[in-house]
């Protein structure tokens, strides 16, 4: 069965997976399970084995495997696509975000770009190896995993499955060992990501007495410790962070205040101030690390304020360049080949691969469409691009191994 990898991208456009990054929300809009749904007919369509795992509540892993030549039980290679479900919320879109519009050579809706563009060029593939079948062929292994947006357990799940965890035996009927390589899909314009950043993310609080606000004196005001310790974040931000290190292809760490939250009501005085920091890593850097010299700094320049910081609510290692130069340059000729760019480059966001790479395997990132357009009004995808990426991950996968 051949497989229309635009008509694929509308149908995942179609059926909302959007991830609700950590608020309580409900509706048929949010979670992955529905885009399982679809995948698990379609690989059902194409004839091919796959393992369908709940990681959480309507949050389920599916993998699908084609046979190589030669299967890695028998000491053949193995490559694994790997694309995540779901999508950033739809607030401030200016288009229909479940309309799948193709307009001036363009596919339009929420995730077109990121990622289930790249996810629907990975399935061509997959779909076309099992028709065509060409000699020499690796085993390849289709992984499609959830909550890369808040948390990336999805595929933190994944990857212990097939390679097992703290000595314990893998759980996947699909693959039971380290792929031979992996390519994470994410918009890359074609060229390839062989390293990025990380990010830990954790939530600070202030904390006071609340009291009428007629007699602010009797209470504690929460906001207003939180604005002590503020300006120390940003002279962080602007004088220490650049200080720490730097990498050739992912530039400076950095650090940014994104949220803040206080108080319950105009008329008293508030007991309770957030704020949400967000430290992104260089490739090496230990999340808990860098967390904790950003709270002794705070500790040594405000010492009259006393925080509470929780444990983080997201940890990410960074891709490192070391180890996947032959893969990368590889993938990166057959990006040419087909039209595409071709660079091997560093960014400066975070993405499923380093979860693949700390089990040994040999990582980079790769897909059609800009970041440039994820998480935007209007998302959009180059068809163009999306048909050259279904091309050039074929003529990778067909002849990977040789």
């Amino acid at each position: 069965m051949s497989l229309d990898v635009v008509a694929t991208l509308a149908d995942l456009v179609r059926i909302p997976s959007v991830n609700p990054m950590g608020r309580a929300t409900s509706g048929d809009i949010y979670y992955e399970h529905r885009v399982t749904d679809y995948l698990e007919q379609l690989f059902r369509t194409l004839e091919l084995p796959y393992e369908r795992v709940l990681v959480s509540e309507q949050r389920p892993n599916i993998i699908a495997r084609v046979d190589g030549d030669l299967p890695p039980e028998q000491g053949g290679k193995v490559l694994m696509f790997e694309a995540h479900q779901d999508t950033v919320p739809i607030e401030g879109m200016t288009i229909d975000p479940f309309d799948p519009k193709i307009e001036s050579g363009k596919l339009f809706g929420r995730g077109s770009c990121d990622i289930k563009g790249g996810m629907s060029a990975m399935l061509g593939v997959v779909a076309r190896l099992h028709r065509e079948k060409p000699r020499g062929r690796p085993t390849v292994v289709m992984a499609c995993t959830v909550n890369e947006e808040h948390g990336f357990t999805g595929a933190t799940h994944w990857a212990r499955a097939y390679a097992g965890f703290e000595g314990n035996p893998p759980t996947s009927r699909m693959l039971q060992r380290v792929p031979d390589a992996t390519i994470v899909a994410e918009p890359t314009s074609l060229d390839v990501v062989v390293a990025h950043k990380g990010g830990v993310r954790w939530r600070c609080h202030t904390v006071g007495r609340a009291t009428h606000s007629s007699q602010p004196h009797l209470g504690e005001n929460a906001i207003y410790a939180m604005a002590r310790l503020l300006p120390s974040f940003e002279k962080y931000a602007l004088e220490v962070a650049p200080t720490l290190g730097s990498h050739h292809l992912c530039g400076k760490p950095t650090l940014s205040v994104g949220t803040i939250k206080g108080g319950i009501s105009v008329n008293t005085v508030p007991d309770r101030c957030t704020i949400e920091i967000d430290r992104r890593l260089l490739p090496g850097e230990s999340p808990e690390t860098a967390r904790q010299h950003v709270i002794d700094y705070l500790a040594a320049q405000v010492p009259n304020v006393r925080p509470v910081h929780d444990e983080p609510f997201l940890t990410s290692f960074g891709l490192a360049d070391d180890c996947n130069g032959t893969l990368a340059s590889e993938l990166a000729a057959a990006s040419k080949l087909h039209g595409g760019r071709g660079g091997k480059i560093g960014v400066p966001y975070g993405t499923d691969a380093p979860r693949f790479a700390q089990t040994g395997c040999p990582t980079v990132v790769f897909g059609p469409g800009s970041i440039d357009q994820a998480h935007t009004c209007d998302e959009w995808i180059e068809i163009s691009q999306l048909q050259a990426a279904s091309e050039i991950l074929y003529d990778f996968a067909a002849n990977f191994g040789r």
